[in-house]
């Protein structure tokens, strides 16, 4: 019989039994992973740099990043975020550094310390790893001294008081937990990219600037099923034109606070895209008849605005301006056709690509059914949960990591007060 049983050998499973075994050191503790290695999502994080935490300490605007928890996650960021994490790594000699964007990393730019960190805790601490090890099959049963749990994993079981859940996104693991009685979220992609094949974009991946970006809704063919579906939904940030259409992070903002709507356009829909959003259309007219009366030399070659020249061509190109003609000889109407691609070109979006190896999932174990205080389930007794398998997510940054830290810490909190009130 262990105390604690956590099933998944990722950040979230991790972080709760090292703080349990450290609160409480005679604790018996096993992580069951189903794979072959355990920790391969923070291996592959942040291009294998881990981006472990983001430097935003304050509990309001870290909510902020969550388009699934916000509400929820206001309570325990004030228990424990960012600044918590960073002190959790540094006393284990893991220095972390904080990028221009915010984004934090150790300053190794290697994820195999993390990696390192957790495996030598997790020894040091006595908790038993445990992989290839398949769950099966979860039942509460009754004993003398009260609920427990019965883990089955392949032909054999294991029994546990507390049992912990964090699976991450496994559809597995939310049948067991449906079939227990929870409401599962149904769950569909977040963090992805935009499939884009246009004229104006086919001949400059690589390039990057800033940018607004709007989602132009549709009506709904599942009539009522989503409230949101009439709003326009935009993001402004840095912009990368990829070889299969645009990324970085004003697509992949609006890829998460998105991820239903464009679930239900079926990565169907049309996009505008503001590259200059600090004007709108009247207003660089305005600026390109001023710029008409001094400039003798082509539009092609005149790079009025702060953007990559390779765009400003295409664009320019695009507005039916003729490579050789120089701004004198340009028509208002030729103008306004440029002005309207720079801050309103409309885009076709067919399909999605997966933001690197950093797939995320918005879905999951329904938030209601959650007692934010300890991450214990308010269906079943001495059920935890941890991490992305329930419905939480967030835009990229640090963020989905540290709500696998949060949620593990306040789940071993909550692990480690209810045994030592209940099981002394």
């Amino acid at each position: 019989m262990h105390d604690v049983l956590v099933i998944g050998g990722g950040a979230a499973g991790f972080y709760a039994a090292i703080h349990i075994a450290e609160s409480r050191p005679q604790t018996k503790i096993a992580i069951l992973e189903r794979g072959r290695e355990v920790l391969t999502k923070v291996k592959v994080s942040g291009g294998g740099r881990c981006n472990v935490t983001h430097a935003e300490f304050n509990p309001v605007d870290l909510s902020k990043n969550y388009p699934r928890g916000q509400k929820e996650l206001l309570g325990p960021f004030h228990t424990y975020a960012s600044g918590d994490t960073v002190g959790f790594f540094e006393e284990r000699g893991v220095a972390l550094k904080i990028e221009e964007d915010g984004r934090m990393f150790p300053v190794t730019n290697s994820s195999q310390t993390i990696i390192d960190c957790f495996l030598s805790e997790a020894d040091r601490l006595g908790i038993q790893v445990k992989t290839l090890c398949s769950v099966t099959g979860i039942e509460q049963i009754k004993e003398e001294e009260g609920i427990i749990w019965k883990v089955t994993i392949g032909d054999g079981h294991m029994y546990c008081k507390k049992l912990i859940l964090a699976t991450g996104s496994n559809p597995k693991m939310w049948n067991y937990v449906q079939a227990l009685g929870h409401s599962i979220v149904q769950p569909v992609p977040s963090l992805f990219t935009f499939n884009i094949k246009d004229e104006r974009i086919l001949d400059i991946p690589g390039v990057a600037t800033h940018a607004e970006v709007k989602v132009i809704p549709k009506k709904n063919k599942k009539k009522g099923k989503l409230k949101l579906d009439t709003a326009v939904l935009t993001s402004e940030g840095p912009l990368l034109i990829t070889h299969w259409g645009m990324s970085g992070p004003a697509i992949l903002k609006l890829s998460a606070w998105g991820a239903r709507i464009l679930e239900q356009y079926n990565y169907q829909f049309k996009i505008q895209v503001n590259w200059a959003p600090e004007y709108h259309h009247d207003g660089l007219l305005e600026l390109f008849l001023k710029v008409k009366q001094v400039e003798k030399k082509t539009v092609l070659r005149t790079k009025v605005l702060d953007l990559p020249k390779r765009l400003w061509v295409n664009l320019v190109k695009s507005s039916n301006i003729d490579d050789t003609l120089t701004w004198p000889e340009v028509s208002k109407q030729q103008l306004s056709n440029l002005a309207a691609q720079l801050t309103a070109g409309i885009f076709q979006v067919n399909g999605k690509s997966t933001f690197k190896e950093e797939f995320v999932t918005a879905g999951g174990v329904d938030l209601k059914e959650i007692n934010f205080k300890t991450y214990e389930s308010k269906i079943l007794t001495n059920l935890y949960f941890a991490g992305e398998i329930i419905n939480v997510d967030a835009i990229t940054g640090g963020f989905n990591f540290q709500n696998a830290w949060t949620g593990g810490y306040i789940a071993a909190q909550g692990v480690v007060n209810d045994l030592n009130t209940n099981f002394e």
